[in-house]
């Protein structure tokens, strides 16, 4: 899973002329999930969203509290374009985000694991698959890419321990 986060001092998620969710001061998330992601990377992003110092404290220290610490808000926006490959041409190639089905189910577990790490009436909603008319009012600006644990590669050697040396053919 992939998100981005961007601080805010307001943020709203409009769909067909309504307004569906809006929020204060706090993270506007934009999270994208990809094929194979697991409820453990969606832990893992939920937690990070909530955990990450992106304001100063009351004594000018920089990057020093959470949006919880500042009581704020969290407005989580489903956005599979985030895992788009531009590499060839120029139409965007979205075989990097899971199918809607599968990106449903675990965007929706990403959300309601943010609303219970923090309070459910601070976390809000755009609507997953709409076509939704996003307005924020950046603070700084601050906006950070972040990604969930990356997922183990299976070809890689999970044996502790150091490398063996390199073993040289002796010289005639």
């Amino acid at each position: 899973m992939k998100a981005i986060l961007q601080r805010v001092l307001s943020a709203s998620v409009t769909v067909e002329k309504e307004v569906v969710s809006s929020i204060g001061q706090g993270v506007l998330v934009f999270a994208a999930v990809g094929p194979g992601d697991t409820q453990k990377e969606a832990d893992s992003l939920a937690a990070k969203v909530l955990k990450m110092k992106l304001w100063d404290d009351d004594t000018g220290g920089k990057w020093k509290k959470n949006v919880q610490e500042i009581g704020g808000e969290v407005l989580c926006v489903s956005q599979f374009t985030l895992l788009a490959s531009t590499k060839k041409g120029n139409k965007p190639d979205f075989h990097g985000a899971a199918s809607g089905d599968e990106a449903k189910t675990l965007y929706h577990y990403f959300f309601e694991k943010v609303r219970q790490g923090y309070a459910a009436d601070k976390v809000h909603n755009g609507v997953f698959q709409a076509m939704m008319e996003v307005a924020l009012v950046n603070d700084g600006p601050v906006t950070l890419e972040i990604s969930a644990l990356p997922k183990p590669d299976p070809k890689a050697n999970t044996k502790a321990g150091p490398s063996p040396s390199p073993v040289s053919a002796p010289s005639n």
